[in-house]
């Protein structure tokens, strides 16, 4: 797999490309996020720094998301609640806070690139299942959802959990199921990110009566 790698630390940078290569993968290195910019085509997976010499990480992140669907792991030493917060309602797939085990983080990347190959065969099936609760409707194999017949714009991973829970529409769905579907065997975060991305989906939906929670257990799309 092609990973790129943002990262300005040469002796971190250097450690890593071994690392990954010697794990089978190909790994090309990047000093600034305008070189993400540009080459991120370029890639199967992107392990993004956030403390780039000339823009800060999560922009870079932003502004890849506006173009891009490119699986990204967020590897940096920023731990900080605030920052684990804004690269995971950027779009985010998942997020490492230095230093991290090499075999954690191999673990990771083959959790991220897994999910991205589900998604992307998902996407391409037949026959897309459409699930509606009130004015809220969600197309499955589109990936599309609109409420009052207006599209509302999710990330990757907000679709996923809305996708986990429509799927199942009127049945309870566990925080534990949701996390093992959504991030995968690998995930090994606190469960803060499932809750960032429920937030989000609520705000952008406006139709808390939608998505219900069930104190202790989980939550439950529709009647």
């Amino acid at each position: 797999m092609r990973v790129l790698l943002a990262e300005d630390d040469d002796g971190v940078a250097d450690a890593l490309t071994e690392a990954l290569y010697e794990h089978g993968h190909l790994p090309s290195r990047v000093r600034r996020g305008e070189e993400v910019l540009v080459r991120h085509r370029q890639a199967d997976l992107l392990l993004l720094d956030l403390g780039l010499p000339d823009l800060d990480g999560l922009e870079v992140l932003r502004k890849l998301r506006a173009v891009s669907g490119l699986p990204v792991v967020v590897l940096t030493a920023r731990g900080d609640e605030r920052s684990v917060v804004r690269g995971l309602r950027l779009g985010a797939d998942d997020y490492l806070v230095k230093p991290v085990r090499l075999a954690e983080l191999l673990a990771r990347i083959e959790a991220v690139t897994r999910r991205a190959t589900t998604a992307a065969v998902t996407a391409a099936a037949p026959a897309p299942r459409t699930v509606r609760a009130e004015d809220v409707e969600v197309d499955l194999g589109a990936r599309r959802v609109t409420v009052g017949g207006a599209e509302v714009r999710l990330t990757t991973k907000e679709f996923a959990v809305l996708a986990a829970l429509a799927a199942r529409a009127g049945t309870a769905v566990s925080r534990q199921q949701l996390m093992d579907e959504v991030w995968g065997d690998a995930y090994l975060a606190v469960s803060r990110s499932l809750d960032v991305h429920l937030t989000q989906l609520r705000a952008k939906i406006g139709r808390p009566e939608v998505l219900t929670t069930i104190r202790g257990f989980g939550y439950r799309f529709g009647g």
